[in-house]
């Protein structure tokens, strides 16, 4: 059975250098994943849907793990995403709690950080967020719910 350090040198190895097919190395196919901005994500291929107008949006985005820690089957790891936004360099910090299964893909990943800093860069810069209206990354905040479980979320 494969440790959560084999698993958090994975995620490392992944945003390093990070795309949709990447995925597959980190993530069970029937993963849960919940994050700031986007609608809850079931399985790889809703993954790749939501990702994909992220990875336009965002196409230098890469990530730094600062440090982790597991107990039994749930990692957590706090790391650093960086990109370009609007052509200068924005960097925020993130935790993501992720339940691994007997394989040492994680089955669910929660992602904690605050997305208005991001969304404040994209604002601030006329081509962050032209190109992120481009992207189609912006289309998930539009058509979000307002109220019940995901209230806690940005909406435009």
């Amino acid at each position: 059975m494969p440790s959560a350090a084999d698993f958090v040198d994975g995620f490392r190895r992944f945003w390093s250098a990070p795309s949709l097919d990447g995925f597959a190395t980190v993530l069970a196919p029937d993963v849960k994943l919940v994050q700031p901005l986007a609608p809850p994500m079931r399985g790889l291929d809703a993954v790749r849907r939501t990702f994909r107008p992220i990875f336009v949006w965002l196409p230098d985005i890469r990530g730094e793990v600062e440090r982790w820690s597991s107990n039994g089957s749930v990692v957590f790891i706090e790391f650093r995403l960086l990109a370009t936004i609007g052509g200068r360099p924005f960097e925020w910090p993130l935790v993501d709690r992720f339940c691994l299964r007997d394989d040492g893909k994680a089955v669910e990943r929660v992602s904690y950080f605050d997305p208005l800093p991001i969304l404040a860069a994209a604002a601030a810069r006329p081509s962050g967020w032209r190109l992120l209206w481009r992207s189609g990354a912006a289309t998930s905040l539009l058509r979000r719910k307002r109220g019940g479980r995901d209230a806690h979320r940005v909406q435009l």
